[in-house]
């Protein structure tokens, strides 16, 4: 059935009511036609649940604006949705990312995550590529997707808002990935859908890391927020050298500050009795919060990106499949991931809003149950990086 305004709908009933369901719920694709974002195609998801997200098909299939009833959720940056042709991905010593970095969700790989960094290319049997040079999060979310195909399914009285890409990221005597993805969203509903695989199209063993870049912004991110996941320990913190100098820690929301300094940490993270790895934002004032959901075995690293900066003011949650500890670092204890021709790896992402201080209480006892989050705002970071992908270490 279809949950739509205060009635729950049979197929026959909601059509009865609407000439079409784009009255209330739909995807529709558009191109912007102005400044930095001119030619980006966007598809626009609305559930009639009070879900509004967009796509940007031309960059990396990401999810980039998110409201809910009105109010934003997702993170707009001072650079906007630049059209990736205005891309430089080497630029600025591997730090150009930054001038394209916006949205809800930025995918980070497909071969390379984290800093720039430069590593060994024996791999691709090509005498004039000694190496190759990666800069920040990789480039596959400036990478335009090929549009698979969208639209609405009915499953009996069921409703699914749909959309289908795939974004290659290739060269001569380098990569050949692909990441196929397929983003859903039920009609009535409050939950994005996200199912990506990852795949060598190519003959060479290759590289493959991954991380989504999850961004929270004002108005559901204000002082006074909270931060919830079923942090078992502290890993790593950006700023540990001084930990707690800005006298913001992990778990609260801070208000905008001129000179901030961005914090990032590695959390370990607990999973639920099914595997699953929650973590949420939740804003008591507003009665609104927002859910993201991993898999253990899929990304079992964990970041927070704290950036209160006025100006910038941002949340990030992170998750991940491999260490901060960088790629150079992954390949030297065994945990980097080599594809071979043919092998993939799958991934799901599950982005929900809660909605009022019932389902926020809900949220944070379920959250609580799977592991009970340090009660300290600075947790020692033990620097203990478990063994990732049978490294044996």
């Amino acid at each position: 059935m279809v949950e739509l305004y205060g009635r729950t709908l049979t197929r026959r009933e909601a059509s009865a009511r609407m000439g079409m369901l784009s009255q209330v719920a739909g995807v529709r694709l558009s191109t912007l036609g102005d400044g930095v974002e001119r030619g980006n195609r966007m598809l626009e998801f609305r559930t009639g649940g009070g879900l509004r997200f967009t796509v940007m098909v031309d960059r990396g299939f990401d999810i980039a604006e998110c409201d809910y009833r009105g109010q934003a959720i997702g993170w707009h940056s001072p650079a906007g949705f630049r059209h990736p042709s205005l891309h430089e991905y080497e630029g600025e010593g591997g730090l150009a990312f930054t001038r394209s970095f916006s949205g809800l969700v930025a995918t980070c790989g497909l071969d390379h995550t984290m800093g720039p960094a430069e590593v060994p290319a024996d791999g691709y049997n090509y005498p004039g590529r000694r190496t190759v040079k990666h800069s920040l999060h990789g480039r596959v979310s400036l990478i335009p997707a090929r549009l698979a195909g969208y639209g609405e399914r009915w499953e009996g009285d069921r409703c699914f808002l749909w959309a289908e890409g795939v974004v290659q990221q290739s060269a001569m005597f380098a990569e050949d990935l692909y990441l196929f993805r397929r983003i859903e969203a039920e009609v009535g509903g409050r939950e994005i859908r996200v199912r990506d695989r990852v795949e060598n199209h190519g003959f060479l063993r290759t590289p493959h890391m991954f991380f989504y870049h999850v961004n929270l912004g004002w108005p559901l991110l204000e002082e006074g927020a909270r931060y919830l996941a079923p942090v078992r320990e502290v890993l790593w913190a950006s700023h540990a050298e001084s930990y707690a100098a800005q006298g913001v820690g992990y778990a609260a929301v801070a208000a905008p500050r001129a000179g901030f300094r961005e914090q990032v940490w590695e959390h370990d993270l607990a999973a639920d009795a099914d595997g699953a790895c929650p973590a949420a934002v939740v804003n008591d004032r507003l009665g609104l919060g927002f859910e993201v959901v991993t898999r253990k075995a899929e990304l079992p690293c964990f970041y927070e990106w704290q950036n209160y900066q006025a100006g910038n003011y941002a949340l990030g949650i992170e998750p991940s499949t491999h260490h901060v500890l960088g790629e150079v670092a992954a390949r030297e204890r065994g945990e980097m991931i080599w594809l071979e021709h043919g092998e993939g790896r799958g991934y799901s992402l599950d982005l929900r809003v809660i909605d009022g201080a019932e389902e926020i209480a809900a949220a944070e006892r379920r959250i609580a149950g799977i592991a009970r989050q340090p009660e300290e705002a600075y947790p020692a970071p033990t620097g203990r990086f478990a063994p990732l992908w049978g490294s044996g270490r």
